[in-house]
């Protein structure tokens, strides 16, 4: 059975809410020593490191590290009709969703001859980290890559875990998605120490240093990309799935219980939570999780998530009280199935990703709604937000001021120079304008 929090009888303060937010036991911090050991392992013996890694967390070593070109090709050819069709469809949607994700340049004249220009340009070289593991993910691929193709990325480099039931391969299915995507610099790796490879480089494998690290793992993946940000950028500390749902007694407890063994079904520490203000309605939904549980074949892993203190049915006594919970929790995915869905998406300041609406269920996002499932999770949707072209754009400013436009500001800039005792400054404007 799921815990239950009550918060009926009023909310408390925020630090309080906060704290008693449902979360996993094991979160990013108790990876950090671990990956810091493998990170530094490969950063200092480059491809030896990543063959032991990969024998001691993968099941074995691939033959060759960087997928030779062929693999790829075959991997494609090898598509059935209906997965093929299936990837070309998420990849048209998201191409099309990411578009709009690009902002548009502008110049603001601040007076005749005084521009400021706002461009954004695409990183030069980006590392997209694909996971493996419990399950094959080419849809990962589809939500990394296509947005930073969108944003115009030169040069991009693809990771994924090797796997033990594919010859310390790449899993084919994975490959076919990059090769549909034209990608052919991919590497058979995975964990902290691939997202230490990409931070770094190998050079004998011919992998040079990318720019950004982007794409969801564990905790320790998560946790390499944190020691890693500031020697590259990261998009986020994507670890462990999540999904919130905000809803009442107007809702299906059948599609609600469906939809949280959905995301529970990805890892022991997946989350999943209920927030309603209906206690009968939380009971229904409860009885129909148990038969939809059964009925998979990840019965195990689903049990572990359901049951762990990261899950959880919380009772509350109003849909405003479910919003203020939801923005506490910051939910990587959240859902709204009430009788006035756009009054509570009104009340929603943090969310990576919103689904409105009984016909609208996460799982739609997994895959095929447009937007993109590289979303933040442990509560940084309060202040992260998901992958989008954006993610792989550098806003910048470009200043052009003419004679006449930087004489009419040089006093100015002369009396705030001097009050900050940097005459310099001031004596590099009026060395220009004659002017003091």
């Amino acid at each position: 059975m799921m815990q239950r929090i009550d918060l009926r009888g009023g909310l408390p303060a925020r630090a309080d809410l906060l704290r008693l937010m449902p979360r996993a036991a094991g979160d990013v911090s108790s990876a950090v020593a671990a990956a810091r050991e493998l990170v530094d392992d490969v950063r200092r013996r480059g491809a030896d490191a990543l063959h032991e890694q990969a024998e001691r967390f993968d099941g074995g070593a691939p033959e060759h590290v960087r997928v030779p070109a062929d693999e790829i090709a075959a991997a494609v050819a090898g598509l059935t009709p209906e997965l093929r069709a299936a990837l070309d469809e998420a990849i048209r949607r998201v191409r099309a969703a990411s578009a709009a994700q690009v902002p548009a340049g502008s110049v603001t004249t601040l007076a005749d001859g005084a521009e400021v220009h706002q461009r954004w340009q695409p990183m030069r070289r980006v590392g997209l980290y694909v996971p493996g593991g419990k399950a094959v993910y080419p849809s990962s691929v589809v939500m990394n890559v296509v947005p930073a193709q969108v944003a115009g990325v030169g040069s991009i480099a693809l990771v994924s875990p090797p796997q033990r039931d594919h010859g310390g391969r790449v899993h084919p299915t994975i490959l076919a998605a990059a090769g549909l995507l034209g990608i052919d610099e991919v590497y058979a790796m995975g964990g902290a120490g691939a997202v230490g490879a990409l931070a770094y480089g190998v050079a004998s494998i011919g992998l040079e240093p990318v720019d950004l690290v982007t794409g969801p793992g564990n905790n320790y993946v998560a946790a390499a990309k944190r020691l890693v940000r500031g020697v590259v950028g990261i998009d986020s500390e994507a670890g462990a799935t999540e999904i919130l749902v905000i809803a009442d007694d107007s809702a299906d407890a059948g599609f609600v219980a469906a939809d949280l063994v959905s995301q529970a079904e990805h890892d022991e520490q997946a989350g999943s939570v209920l927030v309603t203000t209906s206690a009968s309605f939380a009971d229904a939904v409860e009885a129909a999780i148990p038969e939809r549980v059964a009925a998979l074949g990840t019965a195990t892993r689903l049990q572990a998530a359901l049951d762990g203190p990261q899950s959880a049915v919380v009772l509350v006594d109003s849909l405003a009280d479910a919003a203020a919970v939801s923005n506490a929790y910051g939910p990587e995915h959240l859902e709204i199935q009430t009788a006035d869905d756009d009054a509570v998406l009104a009340d929603i300041d943090a969310a990576g990703a919103v689904f409105v609406g009984p016909s609208t269920p996460v799982s739609l996002g997994d895959y095929l709604a447009g937007s993109n499932h590289v979303l933040p999770t442990g509560g940084q949707a309060r202040f992260g937000s998901g992958l989008s072209a954006s993610t792989f754009l550098r806003p910048q400013q470009v200043i052009r001021y003419s004679a006449t436009a930087l004489t009419e500001v040089a006093p100015h800039i002369v009396a705030l120079a001097t009050e900050e005792q940097l005459p310099g400054h001031g004596a590099a404007v009026t060395e220009r304008t004659g002017r003091a």
